[in-house]
């Protein structure tokens, strides 16, 4: 058998809507049953580690919402009371150096350490050299009141809870604690953080949190993690924040510096965890791998997220694998703010990925958003400010939001996976590009240039398809670049498209008429309008040195002449479907009816 060090590939099998496929374990083997399942059952992603499989159905598209992802992954264990507690009928615990004070029961001091072996409350103060271990069989939560108290060793996790019905960190009000572990730990050690619990975790409460991983993880659950509160600074020479079935921060302000991954989900046996939930609250990570790794979802409903991941865009090192959020099934990003500055992509999902209404910005040293499958962005906005190539999926559709997208390659590639840009994998041109809402801007690469290679505005490994919205592309001139390039068909019935660029592909005008004018000298940054015969705008945009410029709208017909004006005096007037060109600003040119040179980036 191999042993694979790198992080598992996740296999995708078709299914028919009355099959699914059930994987049996068997070393590291995968045998296929065929068994019943519901209609409602098209899909099954299967997820191979070294001595296991898993197997996620029922999630067939991007078109799903938070609350779709959540209902099908395994519940939290916290509670809205978590942070009450009753002071009259707690343990005290006061450190000072190598001993502890104790009053009250389930507490014992063991010199070095104190052990803690049954539910109840303990409130801890003072400063202490030595470990806080939890070791309670019992049903019942371990409230650990952290109040002014500072533990720092070096045998190993601050707070080891060892075994527990449930674990409880309240950081009591107006309080500043500290845990800092040892500098290394056996390759074995179960507890491997400066605090660590092998069961499920809870922090709330008012206070800070300041925790320091010396030797691999600052904070870890061998369960489910939640932090509802608190202000919870993490310094990790490897990951910062770790739950294995799931990390969910509900609110508080999270700081997180991680030589590692910053917030991570790592459970790679069970299909409903290892999943990421951000739902309030303000955290920063910086970390040297990414920002935030979940095994299955990344969820975001709210909150504020800033992530540096591998050093940043600008540090970036190909293939590096510093993301800044991935997701190994579906990532859902529906409320929140959003800041990622990565070195490899700045959002990745290795299957599904829906940008539903978070307010994302992104600047990356590979794909600014990348979906393996499919990608959709129906609301809130996309702001990619540098990416090698902007959004990225087999099939990408546009249904809402405002996205602005830049890039130094393909603003927008909808390729299939293992094809590329410009060569699709064995000819298969079933990639999608679908448009039916929202605005798309993207400035691809080499935009306003006669520059081959350089990159498409959109390029499309199959056809486009656009029934709504607004795109405005802009992309090189010359060779097999341009604003739109679609191997496919481009069909529009609806919307607007406006390509500042060549085109390397016919535009299907059967439904809806497109007008192509050709200019020269018009200053970047100059205010466009295109007109119609009676001098009603069409729509506007911003020059940014095109020499090629084709609009569609529901407002172009067939036959018709429109003018394209800029400072007030008509630069070019065309038929739609045929083109000639009038002595303006700037000059004139010649031009023809499909194609044309020239591109730039435009903007709104």
């Amino acid at each position: 058998m191999t042993i694979r060090t790198r992080r598992p590939r996740r296999l995708w099998l078709a299914a028919a809507p009355a099959l699914a496929l059930t994987l049996v374990v068997a070393g590291c083997t995968a045998t296929e049953v065929a068994s019943s399942a519901s209609e409602d059952t098209v899909a099954a992603v299967t997820e191979e580690s070294d001595d296991t499989v898993v197997t996620v159905a029922n999630i067939d598209t991007a078109d799903v919402t938070a609350a779709d992802v959540l209902a099908g992954n395994q519940d939290t264990h916290d509670k809205d009371d978590d942070d009450e507690y009753d002071l009259d009928e707690a343990t005290t615990i006061a450190f000072s150096g190598s001993t502890a004070a104790i009053s009250g029961e389930g507490a014992v001091d063991e010199g070095d350490t104190v052990l803690i072996s049954q539910p109840g409350t303990y409130v801890l103060s003072g400063d202490y050299t030595g470990q806080v271990v939890v070791s309670s069989d019992a049903d019942g939560q371990v409230r650990l009141v952290l109040d002014d108290v500072d533990v720092t060793t070096d045998a190993g996790a601050a707070i080891d809870v060892q075994a527990a019905d449930e674990a409880l960190v309240i950081l009591a009000d107006g309080s500043s604690n500290t845990l800092s572990d040892a500098s290394s730990y056996a390759d074995d050690a179960d507890a491997n953080a400066a605090l660590y619990s092998s069961a499920d975790l809870t922090i709330t409460g008012t206070g800070s949190l300041t925790v320091t991983g010396n030797g691999n993880d600052g904070i870890a659950s061998s369960d489910g993690l939640v932090i509802q509160s608190g202000t919870v600074t993490v310094d990790a020479v490897d990951d910062g924040i770790r739950g294995k079935d799931y990390l969910v921060i509900r609110d508080g302000d999270i700081s997180v510096t991680a030589g590692g991954d910053g917030l991570k989900a790592d459970n790679e046996e069970e299909a409903e965890r290892g999943y990421v939930l951000i739902e309030g609250g303000s955290t920063t990570v910086d970390a040297g791998d990414d920002g935030i790794d979940a095994f299955t979802d990344v969820v975001t409903t709210g909150g504020t997220v800033s992530i540096v991941s591998g050093g940043g865009s600008t540090d970036a090192v190909a293939d590096s694998g510093a993301k800044g959020i991935v997701a190994g099934v579906v990532a859902v990003l529906e409320g929140g703010t959003i800041d990622i500055d990565a070195s490899d992509d700045g959002v990745h999902a290795d299957a599904y990925l829906h940008l539903a209404g978070a307010d994302l910005t992104v600047a990356s040293g590979d794909d600014g958003v990348h979906a393996e499958q499919e990608l959709q962005v129906s609301g809130g906005t996309v702001t990619v400010t540098t990416s090698y190539e902007g959004l990225e999926a087999e099939i990408i559709t546009i249904s809402g939001g405002t996205s602005d997208i830049t890039a130094s390659e393909d603003g927008v590639n909808a390729a299939v996976p293992g094809g590329g840009a410009s060569e699709p994998e064995s000819g298969d041109l079933s990639a999608q590009f679908i448009v039916t809402g929202g605005t798309l801007v993207v400035d691809g690469g080499g935009a306003g240039t006669a520059n081959d290679g350089a990159g498409d505005g959109i390029d499309i490994n199959g056809d486009w398809t656009q029934t709504g919205g607004t795109v405005i592309t802009s992309g090189p001139y010359g060779g097999g670049d341009g604003a739109v390039d679609a191997d496919g068909t481009v069909s529009i019935d609806g919307g607007v498209l406006i390509a500042l660029g060549g085109l390397t592909t016919d535009l299907d005008m059967s439904a809806q008429s497109a007008v192509q004018f050709s200019t020269t000298g018009i200053a970047d940054g100059t205010a466009l309008t295109v007109v119609d015969a009676s001098g009603s705008e069409i729509g506007t945009f911003t020059a940014d040195g095109s020499t090629s410029i084709t609009v569609s709208t529901p407002s172009v017909t067939s036959g018709s002449s429109y003018s394209l004006v800029a400072d007030g005096a008509t630069v070019a007037t065309a038929g739609a479907g045929e083109l000639t060109v009038t002595q303006g600003a700037g000059g004139g040119g010649a031009g023809g009816g499909g194609t044309g040179p020239g591109g730039a980036a435009p903007r709104p």
